[in-house]
């Protein structure tokens, strides 16, 4: 599959180099998927990993947001899940909260289906909750005691502890 896929990319890189060799946008834009395609080449994607932090939020998250907590709750991981540290703020700056995070922080866009559609059919597909649509933008967690958490906001997140005293409040004076 990487052969073909790498085949067809120097198949389209050499008919846009030959369609238009004096735009130095179009020189541009091939260099680039010359350098993506070398990167991809020494640096390929994992292809052993054997579990998924992120799937396990939106199987967790799934149950949760459709009343079954206690399923969301006894959903099992099967690699060690890191501790994070996260702090919410308002736009203004103020802090909203802090919390520890279970695992990692998702986002309100991660799916466990694809977003596309049935190219046959013209239909969408649904998600596990029979929805459709977008979400909106932001992210969601678990704390350690089963929580669970959705924001929409500005957030800091790190793996280490840290602490964010309230910022100063800012303003501008009115003309």
């Amino acid at each position: 599959m990487k052969k073909i896929l790498m085949l067809c990319m120097t198949v389209i890189l050499i008919f846009s180099l030959t369609a238009c060799e004096g735009s130095g946008q179009l020189k541009d834009a091939n260099q680039t998927l010359l350098t993506v395609s070398n990167l991809q080449e020494h640096q390929p994607t994992p292809t052993d990993l054997d579990f998924s932090l992120e799937r396990y939020n939106l199987i967790r998250r799934a149950y949760w947001v459709n009343g079954q907590r206690e399923k969301a709750a006894s959903v099992i991981c099967e690699v060690e899940k890191p501790l994070g540290y996260i702090v919410l703020f308002t736009e203004g700056g103020s802090v909203v909260g802090r919390f520890v995070v279970d695992g990692k922080v998702s986002s309100l866009n991660s799916f466990l289906t694809p977003e596309s559609y049935y190219i046959d059919s013209g239909q969408h597909i649904a998600d596990v909750d029979s929805s459709y649509g977008e979400n909106d933008s932001g992210i969601f967690f678990f704390t350690p005691d089963n929580r669970y958490i959705e924001w929409t906001g500005i957030y800091l997140y790190s793996d280490i502890p840290f602490e964010v005293e309230d910022p100063v409040v800012t303003y501008q004076e009115a003309d």
